[in-house]
Formats: structure tokens, C-alpha cells, sequence
């Protein structure tokens, strides 16, 4: 049983007991139905408590059970509400720590609320494409008034117990207390044994003296910001339906449109990354409690713009960098970059001026490896040049401490070979960051073939102790993310062969949700970075074609933003992307030399032959362990890439479409004579799965 029962004195305490966050699965309901059950049937119980073991009242659903029968089985959270409501003698909810979702409407089913200062309070479902289903829309408006409610449930976000309390004529706390909120439960529930009636938030009214004027004002306001999400607009109207409706009326109008949710693609593709991004740390061979190393200071060889933001990370993290340069000019760019950066942070109001002073503190500069030596982890942001990473990594082979960690930042090479270039390959891992590194949200960790685990366990730990999401990769040429986007990338240059211009790509990809089209993303990053990769690719690769169209741009000196004219023309200081008579000449110039007559290219194929190009490149990559699972390509791919989150990801997408539409399509593409036909052969494992009719979930 998850959820402990015992009297003290004449109160009947029930604790919830499902670590981590005492999530209400089903054996925690039965334990709170049945503890209610005890204290109703004992005369020496005058009334009940109900708390939380360790570090949280209640976090709300149990995402263990999501999608299974328990889930949904009786005593589900509607009925253990009615059961408290019912119950004959007072209840009373000492809520600590955590406070949310199904966990806050089971508080608001209590006669009364005890709550610690510092709980974290939330109602955050409309995060997971729904809105709360047991009560929360029509409960909560009633003890916090509409506005309140109304701004806590659209956004998710967490409040603090304390800002609750001092709401005006709120009646979601009794009391607020500092000291042992168990004990004040106790005590107020004591006084409160003989006080009848008992009174239920669901008897209380909810009003607002110009309602229908604000719910229009707030669906003007939510429905501008929450285009790709049906959920906020939803919480709108049942929030709207605990003024209109009687209050048995209300949940069941909640309880409609909370079921319509669960079935909507955006709510799938919600609740898939919400646990996807859990799985992340689930390391087959690398148990949870395996031993890892102590980091306490940190190095970073190069200061550049990828190295000073890598930097930014461990200095938020309260961790001592030292960054590495060969020249003084360098680190003093580099410093006044990292400088200005927080100077930013801090003008906006985002970063306290006493707080970047603390950072900076923790930062040095040196031109001289030997002053690494005591560093705990070293991680090297380089040139992408082999030859440049071996003189690097055989430099710190010699100057590290014995169990010094040594990453390297490659975003496409061999990690194996950099090990080698080592006497300690067991110390040498991957620890890919994307730009801007102090503000992108993944890590690709990338384990090579003789990389301890204890070095895998330590990193993938930091990453979160400095708010990655971290993905881990095996070593591959361009390992999970840009090894995917590559065929992404050639598909959008073959469509530019085929009639498409680069504006009408972008345009499609963006509507379909995308940041940042293939063509405005080569811009910002600098179309001289693919140039190289293909120059080694023409080498390793000679079968695999490409559209020249990328490097006929490069040859014209056209890199992007940083040159003013890439795919699009740029004015000074701006990011505008103008469109570029010079390119769609040049596109042209070299349909004509081809031979192709440009045809109509519809929004559809666009999306899905960029789409799919990964879903299928994506496929091999699991399959040959290069990642754990599908659904760390859908993280990589939402927290690095810009890949659109109500879509949940490119695996996630191709699941939702249905991977046998999926196939039929690639085989349309295979059909094009201007397209790669063997590419577009599907991969094995994702034709056994379509054939099967199964998905990669």
C-alpha cells in the first residue's frame, strides 16, 4: 500500500507514501479511501489528516501509470474526492513541499487546507495538452477567485503557497505555516473535530462582477498565444462554466472536455515528451546508483563563442571554470563576450548584478595548459578538424590528473579516434553542446566504444546539475542530431533542383512548425560549416549525391548572416532574411545546366520529404544502437533542433501519421528521377514496424 495510516490522539493521519513525488497511482488511492475508511469506522477518531511522505504532498497523476488500466481504475481520483467530501468527520490537507495537479484538487476535496510556506502550488495539465480533470477548473476559481484561477491554470506555472495567501478573499489556505506543517494540521483539525457543518469548496460561488466582457478578453489573449495547443483555450471555457453552471454541471462539462484532450495529437505529443525527457537518464548498463566522480572545477579549451557559452553553464551552476586560449587577444574576446552576456541578463532584470559578479568571479583565463592540471573535467571546443583535436587531446593527456574527465565538443567526429589519440580512452567522452550553448537546452553525450561508466553516470548528472536535457549517442559520423539533419538538408537541396525557392521551402516548414526553416538555419549557422562537412563527405562518400546548389552559394561567398547574403540578403544589424534575386538566378542558372524543367512543388511534399528523411535516418539510428530509444531522437530533436513540440517530434510525428503511410510516401519518393531512390528505401526496422502496424512508441 502506498499511503500510511495512524491515529494520534483522536486524528487519524493518512501519508502518502509513493516516492518520488508521491504520484496518486492506484495503490495510493486505495490507500487514502481505505485509511478514510478506518478513521470513519474508529469512535476514537474525531478527525483525519492527509499528508505526504518525504518531499512533496502530492505531484498529482503517477506518470508510471500513464496510458495503462490503473490509470483509470476504481478508486480513481474523481471518486477519492467524493470519498473525502463525504467523509463525516473534518479532513483536513497538510500540504508541504509540492503541491500540484491531481494532488491540489485532492486538497481542494479536503474540509480545510494547512499549507507550509514555500510549497510549490500548480496546476500544471494544460503543460501535457489537457486541463485538469478532477475538479481543478471549477474548484479552484471558487477559493481563488476567477482571475487567479484563471492565470494558474492557462499557464501551468508553479506559485508559491505564500503569494497564494496573501491573494485577496482567498480561501485556499486556513492557515499558512512556517514550522511543522504535520503537527499544525494536527492541532487546527483538533479544533476544528466539532464544528459542523463541514464545509465543502464545492457549495462556495464563483464570481466576477463583469464576467462575460473578461472570458472575452481572456480567449482573445490565450487564443493568441496558444495557436498550436487546444488545451489553454479549453481551460478557458471550463473555467467560464463554474460561473454558468451549477457545480455537478461544471465537472461534468470539465470531465468532456478533458477526455476530448487526451485524444488530440498535441496532447499525445505533449505527454510523449514528458516522458521521453524522462527516459533520457535510463541507461541500460549504467545503473542509477553507479559511483561517479566529484567535479569541482571545470576547463574549457578554446574561448570562442561555442566555448565561452559553454562555460556560462558551469558558472550558473556555481562551478570554477578556467578557459584556455592560445593568444590573449582571444580570451579577452572571449571574456568580454561572456561579460556582456550576463551585463544583458542583468538589464532586463533576469540576473541579479551581485549574482554576475559572483560568476565572473568563478571564471579565469589562461594561455598555458599547465594550469589545467587540477581541473576535474576538461572539455575541448576546437575547430572541427581531426588533426587540430589529436595535437589537443595528446597535449591534456600529459598535463591532466590521473580520473581527470576529457570531452570533447565534435559535433561530427569519430570519438573513438580522439580517445585513441590518448593514453586514458576510459576517461574520454562526448559532450556536445549547441549554440548558443548557454541558452540551448540539450547535450548530446556521446559514449565511446572504451568510456567508463562511471564517466557516462558523472556526466549525464552534471548535465543535469547544469539544465540540459542529456541525450546519450553512440559514436557515428554526426552521432544523433546532425547526422538526421544531413538528409534533411539534401532534401531541401534537391528540392530547390526541382523547382522550389528557398523562401517557399522555409515557409512550409514553418507553417508545419518549425523556428526556423533548412535555408534561414544555414544562414545564421553559416553556410560555410556545411561546405566543409560536405568537402569530407565528397571524400568518405563519393556515392553519396548532394544538390550543388549549397556549394555554387559558398563559391559565391555568400555564408549567411555573418557575410550580410547567404540563402537570403541581410542588412547590417538586423536579422531580416530578404529575399535574393542573385540566388533564385544562380537556382535557376543551374536547373537550366541540369536539364530540369522546375514543377510545382506542393507545402505537403516539402514537410514530408524533410520529415521523413530524418523518420527514416532516424530508424537506422536505432536500430544500430547508435540511440537507446526512438523517443531520445524526439528529444534531441525538440530540445535542439527547433522540431515543433505539439508535433512531439519527428519519431513521435511519424507515429501519428501512422508508419505505413509513412512508407507509401518514401516509396513515391523513391519514384523521383531527380530525387535519391536509394535513400528512400525504407529502413528495415521501420518497415518491419509498418508492416507489423506497430510504432516506434
Amino acid at each position: 500500500m502506498s499511503a500510511n495510516y495512524e491515529v494520534r490522539g483522536n486524528v487519524a493521519v493518512i501519508t502518502l507514501d509513493n516516492p518520488p513525488v508521491n504520484g496518486l497511482g492506484l495503490d495510493t488511492r486505495k490507500g487514502i479511501t481505505d485509511g478514510l475508511d478506518k478513521a470513519q469506522a474508529d469512535a476514537a477518531v474525531k478527525a483525519i489528516v492527509i499528508t505526504g511522505a518525504g518531499k512533496a504532498f502530492s505531484g498529482g497523476a503517477d506518470i508510471r501509470e500513464f496510458g495503462s488500466p490503473k490509470a483509470v481504475a476504481e478508486p480513481n481520483l474523481l471518486s477519492v474526492i467524493l470519498a473525502v467530501e463525504a467523509s463525516s468527520k473534518p479532513v483536513v490537507a497538510a500540504i508541504h513541499s509540492v503541491c500540484m495537479g491531481g494532488g491540489l484538487e485532492l486538497a481542494l476535496g479536503c474540509h480545510y487546507r494547512v499549507a507550509a510556506s514555500g510549497t510549490q502550488v500548480a496546476l500544471p495539465e494544460v503543460k501535457l495538452g489537457l486541463i485538469p480533470g478532477a475538479g481543478g477548473t471549477q474548484r479552484l476559481p471558487r477559493v481563488l477567485g476567477i482571475e487567479n484561477a484563471l492565470n494558474m491554470i492557462v499557464t501551468g506555472e508553479p506559485v508559491k503557497s505564500e503569494l497564494l495567501a496573501k491573494a485577496p478573499g482567498q480561501k485556499l489556505f486556513d492557515q499558512l505555516v512556517d514550522g511543522d506543517v504535520l503537527d499544525a494540521a494536527i492541532a487546527f483539525a483538533q479544533q476544528k473535530a466539532d464544528v459542523r457543518p463541514l464545509p465543502l469548496v464545492r457549495n462556495m460561488k464563483a464570481e466576477h462582477p463583469n464576467a462575460d466582457a473578461y472570458f472575452q478578453f481572456a480567449r482573445n489573449t490565450v487564443g493568441a498565444m496558444s495557436r498550436n495547443f487546444p488545451a489553454p483555450l479549453k481551460c478557458v471555457d471550463a473555467i467560464a462554466a463554474a460561473i454558468d453552471k451549477k457545480f455537478d454541471d461544471g465537472m461534468r462539462f470539465e470531465r468532456e472536455i478533458f477526455t476530448a484532450l487526451m485524444f488530440t495529437p498535441e496532447s499525445k505529443a505533449l505527454r510523449h515528451a514528458f516522458v521521453a525527457e524522462r527516459a533520457t537518464s535510463k541507461i541500460p548498463d549504467v545503473p542509477a546508483d553507479t559511483p561517479v566522480r566529484d567535479i569541482k572545477k571545470v576547463a574549457v579549451i578554446g574561448a570562442g563563442t561555442m566555448g565561452g557559452g559553454i562555460a556560462m553553464n558551469f558558472l550558473n551552476a556555481g562551478i570554477p571554470v578556467t578557459i584556455l586560449e592560445m593568444k590573449q587577444e582571444a580570451l579577452d574576446k572571449g571574456l568580454g563576450i561572456i561579460g556582456k552576456n550576463y551585463e544583458a541578463q542583468v538589464k532586463k532584470g533576469k540576473l541579479k548584478q551581485d549574482k554576475y559578479e559572483q560568476r565572473m568571479a568563478l571564471l579565469s583565463t589562461t594561455l598555458n595548459y599547465a594550469d589545467l592540471k587540477d581541473a576535474d573535467l576538461v572539455i575541448e571546443a576546437v575547430f572541427e578538424d581531426i588533426g587540430v583535436k589529436e595535437q589537443v587531446f595528446k597535449t591534456l593527456d600529459e598535463v591532466m590528473k590521473p580520473g581527470a574527465i576529457l570531452a570533447s565538443n565534435t559535433s561530427t567526429l569519430d570519438v573513438n579516434k580522439i580517445a585513441a589519440f590518448t593514453k586514458r580512452p576510459q576517461d574520454v567522452i562526448g559532450m556536445h553542446f549547441f549554440s548558443p550553448a548557454n541558452v540551448m537546452k540539450l547535450l548530446e553525450v556521446i559514449r565511446g566504444e572504451k568510456t567508463a561508466k562511471d564517466v557516462l553516470a558523472t556526466v549525464m548528472q552534471l548535465g543535469k546539475k547544469i539544465k540540459k536535457t542529456t541525450v546519450v549517442s553512440g559514436v557515428c559520423d554526426g552521432f544523433i542530431g546532425n547526422r538526421m539533419i544531413e538528409q534533411y538538408s539534401r532534401q531541401a537541396g534537391f528540392l530547390l533542383e526541382e523547382g522550389c525557392t528557398p523562401q517557399q521551402v522555409d515557409k512550409a516548414i514553418e507553417k508545419f512548425g518549425f523556428a526556423m526553416g533548412p535555408f534561414r538555419m544555414g544562414d545564421l549557422a553559416g553556410n560555410d560549416v556545411g561546405w566543409y562537412i560536405r568537402k569530407r563527405r565528397y571524400q568518405e562518400k563519393p556515392n553519396m549525391r548532394y544538390s550543388k546548389t549549397a556549394d555554387l552559394l559558398c563559391e559565391m561567398g555568400r555564408f549567411g548572416q555573418k557575410t550580410q547574403a547567404g540563402w537570403y540578403d541581410y542588412v547590417p544589424g538586423k536579422r531580416d532574411a530578404i529575399p535574393s534575386q542573385v540566388v533564385v538566378e544562380m537556382i535557376e542558372k543551374h536547373r537550366k545546366e541540369l536539364g530540369v524543367t522546375p514543377r510545382k512543388i506542393s507545402d505537403d511534399e516539402i514537410v514530408h520529404r524533410l520529415v521523413y528523411a530524418m523518420v527514416n535516418e532516424g530508424a537506422k539510428i536505432v536500430e544500430e544502437g547508435i540511440a537507446l530509444r526512438a523517443s531520445d531522437i524526439d528529444m534531441v530533436y525538440l530540445t535542439g533542433y527547433g522540431f515543433p513540440l505539439h508535433r512531439g517530434g519527428p519519431m513521435c510525428y511519424a507515429d501519428t501519421v501512422g508508419l505505413f503511410n509513412v512508407v507509401q510516401a518514401m516509396k513515391r519518393f523513391a519514384r523521383n528521377p531527380l530525387d535519391d531512390a536509394e535513400f528512400w528505401q525504407p529502413a528495415p526496422l521501420l518497415a518491419k514496424l509498418a508492416a507489423e502496424g506497430k510504432s516506434f512508441s
